[in-house]
């Protein structure tokens, strides 16, 4: 393709919330976007929200988990635009549980999704962002940054996720690919819905922890009631990433997320993180 061709991005975790918008945003900005999710039957809120946008999407399936699933994907990516100039991972599951009431079973599960899914396809953009120029960005959250109660499993991913990146990133940099991980707090989407769990019967089911439990599960709720932003505004910081001459490595979505993180940031004995946290299970 010519110089002058829009430059192509691959976009996982599509079928709703900040991939969803993220995958509008950039088309919107002039990308060739491929957008992809696991499951095409969920595909109509993006095929929507594209025709509302006046733009293009060419959507496409792909598991995360699926080695098979991810080369066949990028090898259509560039038989069909003879580039790839940027990767979003945003596909990822949410998860509720704590160390004495799930198996370790689960955690492999979380941690297939949210950190061997995010490097899977990582791994197979690489060559091509290397040949592009290109700019390798990770969904993360918060939760990447500070542990939260209940979210052990989650928030390993996502550490996983964060130290991974921050490691890779001056050996990527070093060969022209620009590595940013994007931290959202609380956002208005299907996430949550999504983890699969029915909180009643995950409160029923938490025996001694009940009490700690039904305490962090009030204060999320608030959270996302009264705090969360939208899935539009958080996928602004995805296209800053994608467009910034020079993106910084960490970019949190909020005013809200940046005061979060920095808390850790500043934190060199863990006191001022776990005196936060401990209050959310009083």
């Amino acid at each position: 393709m010519s110089p002058q061709s829009p430059k192509v991005a691959l976009i996982t975790g599509t079928s709703s919330g900040i991939g969803l918008a993220a995958a509008v945003s950039a088309a919107r900005a002039g990308w060739t976007t491929v957008a992809t999710l696991r499951d095409l039957g969920r595909s109509d809120a993006l095929r929507k929200a594209a025709a509302e946008a006046g733009v293009e999407l060419d959507i496409r399936r792909l598991d995360v988990t699926d080695e098979a699933s991810i080369t066949s994907v990028i090898d259509g990516v560039l038989a069909d635009y003879g580039r790839l100039d940027a990767l979003v991972n945003n596909a990822g599951a949410g998860h509720l549980g704590t160390l004495e009431n799930e198996s370790v079973a689960d955690v492999r599960k979380v941690m297939e999704v949210n950190f061997f899914g995010v490097l899977n396809v990582s791994k197979a953009a690489m060559p091509h962002l290397r040949a592009s120029g290109g700019r390798l960005i990770t969904v993360t959250s918060v939760g990447g940054v500070i542990g939260q109660p209940f979210n052990e499993a989650y928030c390993a991913a996502k550490f996983a996720v964060e130290g991974y990146m921050e490691s890779l990133a001056p050996v990527a940099a070093a060969h022209g690919v620009s590595v940013s991980v994007i931290e959202p707090g609380a956002v208005a989407t299907e996430f949550v819905a999504n983890a699969g769990v029915d909180l009643e019967t995950v409160v029923a089911d938490a025996g001694a922890y009940a009490p700690q439990l039904s305490a962090y599960l009030n204060r999320m709720t608030a959270q996302f009631l009264d705090g969360a932003q939208t899935a539009e505004s958080a996928a602004e910081s995805v296209i800053e990433a994608l467009t910034a001459d020079e993106p910084a490595f960490r970019l949190q979505t909020t005013d809200w997320a940046r005061g979060f993180v920095g808390t850790k940031l500043t934190d060199l004995d863990g006191s001022a993180v776990l005196g936060l946290t401990n209050g959310w299970v009083a």
